[in-house]
């Protein structure tokens, strides 16, 4: 048994105005063959389910490239090219192959390919033929094509939002295309597409108790996985929108059945799907009301897991309104801030422009003079299994307020980001952080609330307000589906 792996993964924002270039990759994560860490990535998890299989089971383990940029907008196509061509070319080096697994993100948008992951896929179909198993994992957040379908034999997308459960899912995936390839199950994927944009998280309810039922429901009268693709909104690309992935034990009907009725169970969570989102004003009024702390702001639409920059001021212009309150912001995207701070030296003062630097969305630059509070070379945190490097940090006070402020573009995955620049968040009445939900998970054991935010962008909140000019019509919340409940 021979099995190939690899990763190529990045979500794009295409209302983003940061481009994403080969550079973008390099510095965000880059491992050639033989090089992939012990740890994984949220999107090379399969490079750790694989190897642990082969550890126990003696197959014969191909690591190829495995590489993620972090979410920005549209990738070169010299970026996409030039890696699915070292991709591609790795695998044609070790033909022939039982597996070929591939650790996707599933929204890669680049210059002239609006389906990335269904060309690369298609491509890699050709290079191992009719027979050998093609194993996908994916984000959640992702589009799926029928070039994607159509290429694979399995696709498991991460079940969790936040995504808690990434190497869980490549385990489950390396499982079936393991079954798969010796004949023991004949894996049929049964997809329906749900005709609406219906994001939802599984921290809260209703979400929450859909993920539990479905894992119930996996091994069971011939199911062998379920997969919810939620879709990522925040791109002009055909097949933006929900869908159900069921993968059954050559038992399509079921499949189909069980999906069809896994669609209408997501569709039914109507507007409940998200949690409310208050203003800035409002959520800071919120959480001066509430007893102890801290009160967590998450700032879901300024979030660079989304594609955006990180950089926007409207928290931090609130919480100055009220200085003598123990807070904290962070992490704010601002290199240039960083190596002015860098340059002045931890304990110095100085007047500081601080964010709203990509965009108008960003908000205005915060002008303020700070005290530099510590500052690190690498501001490196976990995520669940894996860690995430934000790069050279910095905090700054200005008053009761401090700021993180960091080179890397990244979401503030958890409380490490500011404990590691000598700020207490316990000790806040309110900590903001840059982040939809993938903070959750470290901030929540220590969070009095949780209040998601609203600051207005730049990510574009409403999906019914984007303007798409490819998206499949209609679709909800675009168009009147009373059928759909929307």
């Amino acid at each position: 048994m021979k099995i190939f792996v690899a990763s190529l993964a990045t979500e794009t924002n295409t209302f983003s105005p940061i481009p994403t270039d080969r550079a973008a990759f390099e510095d965000a994560f880059y491992a050639p063959p033989g090089q992939h860490p012990e740890t994984p990535t949220l999107c090379s998890a399969p490079f750790i389910a694989a190897r642990r299989r082969a550890c126990k089971e003696g197959f014969t383990l191909i690591e190829g490239t495995a590489t993620w940029a972090e979410p920005a907008g549209l990738v070169s196509r010299d970026a996409y090219e030039s890696l699915r061509e070292e991709i591609l070319g790795q695998l044609r080096a070790c033909m022939p192959v039982d597996i070929a697994l591939f650790g996707l993100h599933g929204a890669m948008v680049a210059d002239g390919y609006d389906d990335c992951e269904g060309d690369l896929l298609t491509r890699a179909r050709a290079i191992v033929g009719p027979d050998a198993v093609i194993g996908v994992e994916l984000d959640p957040h992702c589009h799926l094509s029928d070039a994607m379908v159509a290429a694979s034999t399995v696709i498991v997308t991460f079940k969790e939002v936040p995504h808690t459960d990434f190497l869980d899912c490549a385990e489950d995936l390396v499982d079936l295309a393991l079954r798969a390839a010796r004949s023991e199950i004949k894996p049929i994927m049964s997809v329906v597409d749900c005709r609406a944009i219906a994001n939802f998280i599984t921290s809260r309810e209703p979400g929450r108790s859909l993920v539990d039922r479905i894992k119930t429901l996996e091994g069971r009268n011939g199911i062998l996985s379920i997969s919810i693709v939620h879709g990522f909104p925040a791109a002009d690309v055909h097949d933006v929108g929900t869908k159900i992935i069921v993968i059954s034990d050559a038992a399509p009907e079921r499949g189909e059945v069980l999906a069809r009725t896994l669609a209408k169970d997501v569709l039914a969570f109507g507007a409940n799907r998200l949690p409310p989102m208050p203003s800035p004003t409002e959520a800071v009024r919120a959480a001066l009301d509430m007893d102890g702390g801290p009160v967590i702001l998450a700032d879901r639409w300024d979030n660079p897991g989304g594609g955006v920059a990180g950089d926007s001021t409207f928290l931090i212009q609130e919480l100055l309104k009220y200085p003598s309150v123990p807070a904290a912001v962070g992490a704010l995207w601002d290199p240039v801030a960083v190596q002015f701070c860098r340059a002045a030296g931890v304990g110095a003062r100085l007047a500081l422009r601080i964010g709203g630097k990509v965009a108008p969305s960003s908000g205005p630059p915060v002008d303020a003079n700070v005290e530099i509070v510590a500052f690190t070379q690498d501001l490196a945190v976990p995520f669940e299994s894996s860690r995430v490097s934000l790069g050279a940090a910095v905090a700054v006070r200005v008053g009761a307020l401090s700021v993180v402020l960091a080179s890397k573009r990244a979401q503030t995955f958890h409380p490490d980001v500011f404990r590691n620049l000598a700020i207490d968040p316990e000790a806040q009445k309110i900590v903001a952080v840059k982040s939809a939900s993938h903070f959750y998970a470290g901030f929540a054991p220590i969070a009095r609330e949780i209040i998601y935010v609203n600051c207005g962008g730049p990510y574009p909140p409403d999906p019914a307000k984007i303007p798409y000019t490819k998206i499949r019509r209609p679709i909800a919340p675009l168009d009147p589906m009373p059928e759909l409940g929307f």
